[in-house]
């Protein structure tokens, strides 16, 4: 995982930026994933990572893999960070634990 690889101009690390920080946007992030991936014009292969929960595709198309954390607890929920969490597993699952 390098910083270097991600994409400041995709519309997805745009997304993930704004719904951190708006509780109106992370209900909709929850309620309505499909409308709001298109009003931030994601592309088909951004929709599909995001459809799949699939961090590693993510990565590859150019999210910030600071967001790669925030985008598994919007999933998962934070369950205050605690190691154990569904969001920490889901992260080890992927990225850390994974052979690929």
């Amino acid at each position: 995982m390098s910083l270097d690889n991600f994409k400041r101009t995709l519309p997805a690390n745009r997304m993930v930026f704004d719904v951190r920080r708006d509780m109106a946007l992370v209900q909709r992030f929850r309620s309505d994933l499909e409308g709001l991936m298109e009003s931030y014009g994601l592309s088909a292969e951004e929709r599909d990572a995001f459809r799949a929960q699939d961090l590693k595709r993510m990565l590859a198309l150019g999210v910030h893999p600071y967001f790669l954390t925030q985008i598994t607890r919007l999933f998962h929920g934070s369950a205050n960070n605690h190691q154990g969490s569904a969001a920490i597993q889901a992260y080890r699952r992927q990225l850390v634990d994974s052979k690929d």
